[in-house]
This record gives structure tokens, sequence and C-alpha cells, in this order.
């Protein structure tokens, strides 16, 4: 096979992708990586991985209660009787780092992997974060504004994930695989251009029917208590009517 520097010569001579006797030749199949994951989303996946580990392993059960009722969000501490310390300021962002169990913490991380990694080839790590912040808020924000008393710990990364579907429904899920880092494609989807769209009305009737039953808890495993799909919600309608203030100018 000619090399980078002999191949300009020999397409000359015998055309593209044409071999000495006239024979169409394949095109040469670009590798892919195994793990093709951008910088921060790899990050986050093994932070929340890291978390749960040494929660299962290394924390005593009071150890953990402690992480829990520092890091989760718990609504109630928000009531007005408790004093609101450093963690009740930083816990609308932490929760969003631990998981209820294993099952919990897979699932997410695939969602994670599926919908972020997209996302964040197309804005940027610094973005990223940022859009994981906002998201993670949104979704705690309406999870409070229905349960304002509530003394569940609330966790998972769910709601930033919900995050990012959203902002993959303004893009019309929209990938350009082409590119060694496959990305968001084109230029983000009008609001009513989204509900236009075929295939972004069917993932939004899926996914809003799925949240709804899970909600009544027939889908909520037994590692965890119940689904919070108003988390989701709120999370989701973050990343669909903010993920415009998050984008960059595609390369």
């Amino acid at each position: 096979m000619a090399n980078e520097s002999e191949r300009p010569m020999a397409e000359a001579e015998y055309g593209p992708g044409l071999s000495p006797e006239g024979t169409e030749q394949p095109a040469p199949s670009r590798r892919e990586p195994a793990f093709n994951l951008p910088g921060v989303v790899l990050a986050f996946i093994l932070g929340c991985v890291a978390i749960h580990l040494v929660r299962v392993y290394v924390l005593t059960e009071d150890q953990d209660l402690a992480l829990i009722l520092r890091t989760a969000f718990i609504p109630v501490r928000y009531s007005g009787q408790f004093e609101l310390d450093l963690w009740a300021w930083l816990s609308p962002v932490t929760y969003s780092l631990l998981h209820g169990g294993l099952a919990h913490l897979a699932i997410n991380m695939i969602w994670l992997a599926a919908f972020g990694s997209p996302l964040a080839n197309r804005i940027g790590p610094v973005r990223f974060v940022l859009f994981w912040i906002t998201t993670s808020v949104a979704a705690v924000a309406l999870h409070y504004a229905l349960h304002p008393g509530e003394p569940v710990p609330l966790v998972g990364a769910s709601g930033a994930i919900s995050g990012m579907m959203g902002a993959a429904a303004r893009f019309g899920f929209r990938v350009d695989r082409r590119q060694p880092k496959p990305a968001f494609e084109g230029a983000i989807l009008s609001i009513r251009q989204s509900f236009t769209s075929r295939t972004v009305v069917v993932f939004l009737t899926i996914w809003m029917v799925v949240n709804l039953v899970s909600g009544l808890g027939y889908l909520s495993p037994d590692s965890f208590s119940r689904i919070a799909w108003e988390a989701h919600i709120g999370g989701f309608l973050a990343g669909f009517l903010a993920v415009r203030f998050f984008d960059r100018t595609p390369l």
C-alpha cells in the first residue's frame, strides 16, 4: 500500500480509489479508539464512579450518612427551620455526583456518555461544566418548588443528563460522526422548529411518558426509593431552553 507521500501520485495516475488494473478499491476505514469520550465527560464518569466506590467500600454507614446529609439535596433544609451552612449552598450541585446504587450509577453513566459526549465536543469543557451546574440547579429548583418540605435526600446526575437530552433536542439530534470527535452539528433549532421535527417530537413523547410512569414507581429499582421525575423535567427544560447560551460557533 502506498504511504502518504506516494498516495497523491498514485491517484493522479490511476484515479481516486482505483488500482493499476482499474478496479475500484474500498476506501481505507478510520480506526476508532475503544473509548472516544471527551476528557470532561470521562472526568465526570470517573468522579461519580470513584465517589460511589468510596461510599460503598471505604466509608462506614455513619460516615456515609454524614456525607449524604451534607452533599445530597434535601428540600426541607431550605424550609427556614435550619441554618444554611456552606454545604447548603453546594448541595444543589454536589448531589449530582452521588447515586443511590450500582444500577442507578450505571444507567446514568451510560446516558452521560451517549448525550454528554457530542455536547461536550460541541461546546467545549468549560461550557460543559457550566452547563452541568446550571441544569443540576434547575433540576432541584423544580423539585423543591413541588416538594419544599420533603426530608428525602435527592441524589443522581439524572437532572444534568436530562438537560443534555434537552440540548440534543434543540440540535435535532444531528451528530457529525465524520469528525474524530463526533459533535452536535448545525445551527440550534428554534423552539418552533424543534416541535415540527418528527424525531424531536417522538423522542419528547417517549421521554415524557417514561418519566411519568417512573414517577408512579413502576420503573424504580429496589436500590433507591423512587425516581425524582420532577427533577428530570427541570433539568430537561433548562437544557432545552438555555443551550443557546452555552453554544459556540462550530469549527
